[in-house]
């Protein structure tokens, strides 16, 4: 059956009728918020190679799902986004907030980076959407860290202010590979060798996992290769596949704690991503937490962060409700 909505959207931003969009790489969920809490049966998933654009997705959504125009529209773009536009990385798609609003009849819109979105979903979760995987007490309203490691890799501080929630984009994925060991140098040279760069997304991400097992393969005098789903599906009994996951997850530590050092996230860490999620059960193992706090004499520091994981897949969803109701709150 359809959704039902408020028929007077012009009430309170505890009942504002708000619709939100998660634009992936391949696919684009849309669905609609009442009061910044997203409304489960109105999720809708569509095929991106179905359109030709992201408004032509929003302007089928209203269609399947025909109610009251939403007091606002925000989408979280998998790409930057600068002065209300946004490129998505992996897509010939953009987005600018007027074509946004004209697709949704929407009377204020906004875009973020889907991991701008997940930043502004902390503290709007629900309880049993994250798991500990450093167990430390954070301090309340201190800085805290959201770290995207999925298709690509990506870090954001999420500061709260007396403006807001201020959630700067960041492009943390295109930096430098740290470099601990002489087996990590030959791993940065070979993550190398297609554009010149070792970046930190060519080891953290889906590709970057089958791109270290394809190293290990080549220090072996092998060309094998697997997908990244294979590799994790094999890492109880391939002992490659083993290697590779442990390799990924001591540098996913070093780097995390790189950056908790950049921001100091008092208030906590949260990883995000569908490879991050996968690496879940494999995290205490296989030395993320050694790697983490492994900082000279900086590592009894390092006891000051606690480290989440977030399970919940419609996270960035929540963020972009709970973005909306906020900028909208603050412009009554």
């Amino acid at each position: 059956m359809p959704a039902r909505w408020p028929i007077d959207t012009g009430l309170g931003m505890s009942d504002a009728l708000f619709l939100v969009a998660d634009v992936g790489g391949t696919n684009t969920r849309v669905a609609m918020a009442e009061g910044g809490i997203v409304l489960p049966d109105t999720i809708r998933r569509y095929s991106n190679r179905d359109f030709a654009n992201l408004a032509p997705v929003l302007r089928q959504y209203r269609v399947d799902l025909p109610g009251p125009d939403p007091v606002g529209a925000c989408v979280a773009v998998a790409g930057p986004v600068a002065e209300g536009r946004a490129e998505l990385t992996n897509l010939d798609w953009s987005i600018d907030t007027a074509r946004l609003i004209e697709a949704t009849s929407a009377r204020q819109g906004a875009i973020l980076n889907d991991l701008q979105a997940q930043g502004h979903a902390l503290g709007h979760l629900s309880a049993d959407a994250c798991q500990t995987v450093i167990a430390v007490d954070g301090v309340p309203e201190a800085v805290r860290l959201v770290i995207g490691v999925g298709t690509g890799f990506n870090a954001a501080p999420v500061h709260q202010t007396a403006q807001g929630r201020l959630v700067p984009a960041c492009e943390a994925g295109h930096a430098n590979l740290p470099i601990r060991t002489e087996a990590e140098l030959r791993l940065c040279t070979f993550a190398s060798t297609s554009h010149g760069f070792p970046a930190v997304e060519d080891v953290l991400s889906g590709r970057g996992l089958e791109q270290v097992y394809r190293w290990l393969a080549s220090e072996a005098g092998s060309t094998d290769e697997l997908l990244a789903a294979e590799i994790m599906q094999r890492v109880t009994s391939d002992p490659r596949a083993q290697a590779a996951v442990q390799q990924f997850i001591r540098i996913l530590g070093t780097v995390v704690g790189n950056l908790s050092l950049i921001h100091l996230p008092l208030g906590g860490v949260y990883l995000v991503g569908g490879v991050a999620r996968a690496m879940a059960p494999h995290l205490a193992a296989m030395g993320f937490a050694e790697a983490f706090r492994d900082k000279g004499r900086f590592a009894g520091f390092m006891a000051n962060f606690p480290v989440h994981l977030v399970t919940d897949d419609f996270a960035a969803l929540t963020g972009c409700a709970a973005h909306l109701r906020e900028i909208i709150e603050h412009s009554e």
